[in-house]
Order: structure tokens, then sequence, then C-alpha cells
């Protein structure tokens, strides 16, 4: 019965610690990768945007898994989705 009295402090320790990894970590992310998603889904021809790598270009087609980019140079590349950080104007990430 003492041993369980000495262990509650610790296990109070214990919660706290993850309450706050959970409050100042992972709910963050979650948010951030659902804002993510949801900016992927509006992805419309015409939007102005910005990938991982730094690269701007204006959307020129919006497939399943890729989108197609025109860069300034009048060029088009296809990238995947998931690489465009966010529309030029927003906040990136």
């Amino acid at each position: 019965m003492e041993q369980l009295g000495s262990m509650a402090p610790m296990i109070l320790f214990l919660v706290l610690i993850f309450a706050m990894m959970y409050f100042l970590m992972i709910r963050p992310q979650r948010k951030r990768q659902k804002e993510h998603e949801e900016m992927e889904r509006e992805l419309r021809r015409g939007d102005k945007v910005i990938t991982a790598g730094g690269i701007h270009g204006r959307v020129e087609n919006v497939g399943e898994d890729t989108v197609t980019l025109k860069i300034e140079s009048g060029a088009t590349m296809k990238v995947a989705k998931k690489s465009v950080a966010g529309k030029e104007g927003r906040q990136v990430g």
C-alpha cells in the first residue's frame, strides 16, 4: 500500500508530460496536416503555388496524385500533389 502512494507523483508526472507533448506537438501537427490536405483538395487551374522545393508556378492541370505547373519560362512540369507546399499569398507551412 505504501509503494502505491510513493508511485502516485511519478504517474502524475508522466501523465502531465504526455499531456504537454500532445498539446505542444501532436495536436498542432495534425492541424497543419489537415490544412495541407484541404489545400490539396482546393487546388484549381490558375492558382499560383509554391512547391516544397521552392519552385513557383501556376497550376495548369490537377490530376488525382499530380499537378502540372507552368513556370515562368513557359515550361510545364508535373509534380506530386503532396509536394505543393502552399498557394502564393498564403502563409506556407
